[in-house]
């Protein structure tokens, strides 16, 4: 183990957890069966991974957008980007809202046997949080352009990169889905 590999976290049987033990279970040829319990506790702590990961981006880029309107060019700013500025603060706090909850959701439902529905609403909720971190930076990236790039170049650059975040974030993973889906069909069949 490298020093920046992290050490997986032992599930009830004292297997690691996600990839790691798949992997050796794929190596070993004795995959294990996972039972209900490991699993949802599996995916509950793959979410909270996931939710450190992108709280701390949706943070700092919150914390940027809200002292942009303290600068003195803020009030140079045309209508239409002024509207921008309003969009992507509103998107950054419901990013944030919504990438922050299953901490809130974890706190209020310890311990109430609702692991299952806290997963589920977790994961909407992350999904929900990553489309909004996805205007929230484009709309950033729109405001800041629209100062850079002359003419329509700023609207150009930024549809390419929402276009890029959308095939990374959404399409890859969907597609991802459905051919591991087709490979399970078939080793049933």
């Amino acid at each position: 183990m490298t020093m920046t590999e992290q050490p997986a976290e032992p599930t009830e049987k004292g297997h690691t957890c996600c990839a790691r033990h798949d992997d050796h279970a794929a190596r070993s040829g004795t995959e294990e069966p996972e039972s209900a319990r490991e699993r949802v506790n599996r995916r509950w702590n793959e979410i909270l991974q996931e939710t450190r990961v992108t709280q701390t981006g949706v943070q700092i880029l919150f914390g940027f957008l809200l002292s942009v309107a303290f600068t003195p060019l803020f009030r140079e700013l045309e209508t239409l980007d002024r509207v921008i500025y309003v969009m992507t603060v509103v998107f950054g706090a419901a990013a944030t809202g919504s990438l922050i909850a299953p901490v809130s959701i974890h706190r209020f439902l310890s311990g109430q046997r609702m692991k299952d529905e806290m997963v589920e609403a977790a994961g909407r909720l992350m999904v929900c949080g990553m489309v909004l971190l996805a205007l929230t930076i484009g709309c950033t990236l729109l405001l800041i352009l629209r100062f850079v790039v002359p003419g329509v170049l700023a609207e150009v650059l930024v549809g390419g990169v929402m276009l890029w975040f959308g095939l990374c974030w959404y399409v890859l993973p969907l597609r991802l889905r459905r051919r591991a889906a087709r490979r399970a069909q078939r080793e049933e069949a």
